[in-house]
């Protein structure tokens, strides 16, 4: 997998983007959640050069994986740890996690590989896991504890 410049904009959206894979499959409320959120521009990206990131993820996931993603959860910890290595700065690791956890509460659904994949971002971070409202019905879902 291709490094990137230690908390580079791209270092960080790849780790969001990794949020949106997390559980084999990106909602339409996922992504009208990165335009919503202005993710790309949090990142001091634009659209296009966010989805690039994107796009180069998944390329190198399907390439790595034998062309079958099955989730975050069966890529090997050591790789996941280089990606998230690539961001050290304490207020952007504190962005990009609040980022994620935003994607992945988006769709009112936090699939068991999404939960996994904030709670690795968080444990290895070294920051508090992000915590989530339970859904109820008609009412919008919301985290109740951001970070940042």
């Amino acid at each position: 997998m291709r490094t990137y410049l230690r908390n580079s904009p791209e270092a960080a959206a790849r780790v969001v983007a990794l949020a949106l894979l997390a559980d084999n499959h990106v909602s339409r409320d996922e992504m009208n959640a990165v335009r919503r959120f202005d993710i790309p521009g949090r990142l001091d990206l634009s659209h296009q050069a966010f989805m690039g990131v994107v796009q180069t993820l998944c390329d190198e996931l399907l390439s790595e994986s034998g062309h079958i993603w099955q989730g975050v959860q069966h890529l090997p910890q050591g790789t996941l740890h280089q990606v998230l290595d690539e961001v050290d700065d304490i207020g952007l690791r504190l962005i990009v996690l609040q980022l994620c956890a935003a994607v992945a509460e988006s769709d009112r659904h936090l699939a068991e590989g999404e939960s996994r994949m904030l709670h690795t971002v968080a444990d290895h971070w070294d920051l508090p896991r992000p915590a989530f409202a339970p859904i109820v019905a008609g009412a919008p879902r919301r985290v109740m504890a951001r970070v940042a």
